[in-house]
């Protein structure tokens, strides 16, 4: 049997033939299994949806509770049989909720991981490794220029700037599922007491991450209405990158533009978006927790997918390893 025909790419996304659905389909198909809440990966208008019952939870939160006709809730490790194949969902460590999906049949699994990172994040649960015969891994920071910092060193930079402009806002840009949360995170770890003030589109995602579990501590909405430009100096403010290329960004007092990306390794894109405080904070696996992710699985075979393919395609060829691109698309970093 060839890993093919249990797994191919098609125009929908990756299908699966033996169990009659796909995986973080890019239209709308009849069955659908989605890896994360990210926008790319998770649309409306399928039919049936399984997924993480916290998957499913934020795709309701964003697209409203008919966002598909059916759901089913996968819980992690649970071997579920779908037409003649065997699925089960493991943690991907991308976001809450996230899971790599285990696919088997005839005695071959396919591990399709969806985004991942092996980084600590104490607002979702660790990648874990599961072996198999197939990984379709991505490759967004699959070059060996992009190895991230520490963690903490990053929210120590923020931290360290606060204490230098205290008379300055810090407007940190961050996208709304994932990367927000963790960074309020981060800075609650790292013992910032202070209230962080957030954008209106993060207060339903902040609010469920809270509802999780997950201390965010006080967070209040960044309106300036009712009050002054001065009254958020020396405050931290997130909001999606999006909003601080807006009017909105000019209500506070000589902001500090930061941005937390995996991206912030590049100077050019820094200054690009006109950012004052580069965060390097990925979501994403960097050069070395990908190749290091392939040494320690060590399947037979590679399928590589949205990203820098062809340096990591070249990294298993020196090895050994068989591997090969799947030029899947409709996927775009949404989450960096």
């Amino acid at each position: 049997m060839r890993p093919e025909d249990l797994l191919r790419p098609m125009p929908e996304g990756l299908y699966c033939p033996p169990g009659d659905f796909y995986i973080d389909p890019v239209r709308p198909v009849e069955r659908a299994l989605v890896t994360h809440g990210h926008a790319d990966h998770a649309r409306p208008g399928n039919a049936r949806v399984m997924a993480t019952g916290q998957t499913l939870d934020i795709m309701a939160l964003r697209y409203g509770e008919e966002f598909c006709a059916e759901r089913q809730v996968a819980e992690l490790g649970e071997k579920i049989r779908i037409g003649d194949v065997t699925v089960s969902f493991h943690p991907a460590g991308h976001v809450l909720g996230s899971a790599q999906i285990a696919v088997d049949w005839k005695g071959t699994r396919i591990v399709a991981s969806g985004d991942y990172k092996r980084r600590a994040d104490p607002t979702c649960l660790s990648f874990e490794p599961v072996p198999c015969d197939v990984f379709i891994t991505e490759a967004t920071f699959a070059l060996p220029v992009f190895r991230h910092p520490d963690t903490v060193a990053e929210i120590g930079k923020l931290l360290d700037s606060l204490r230098h402009f205290p008379e300055r806002a810090h407007l940190v840009g961050a996208y709304a599922l994932g990367k927000a949360q963790r960074v309020i995170k981060h800075l609650r770890d790292a013992g910032y007491d202070e209230p962080i003030y957030i954008h209106g589109a993060l207060k339903k995602l902040c609010d469920y991450y809270q509802s999780q579990g997950i201390d965010l501590g006080v967070l209040k909405p960044a309106t300036v209405e009712g009050g002054k430009k001065g009254d958020f100096s020396g405050a931290v403010i997130v909001g999606p990158p999006s909003a601080f290329a807006d009017k909105w960004a000019r209500r506070f007092p000589d902001p500090v533009a930061s941005f937390a990306s995996g991206w912030m390794r590049v100077r050019q894109r820094a200054r690009q978006r006109g950012v004052e405080l580069p965060l390097i904070i990925s979501d994403h696996c960097d050069w070395d927790e990908l190749t290091e992710t392939l040494d320690e699985l060590a399947p037979r075979e590679v399928w590589v997918t949205h990203g820098r393919e062809e340096a990591l395609l070249r990294w298993c060829e020196l090895r050994q390893m068989r591997a090969k691109p799947l030029h899947l698309v409709g996927y775009e970093d949404e989450a960096e």
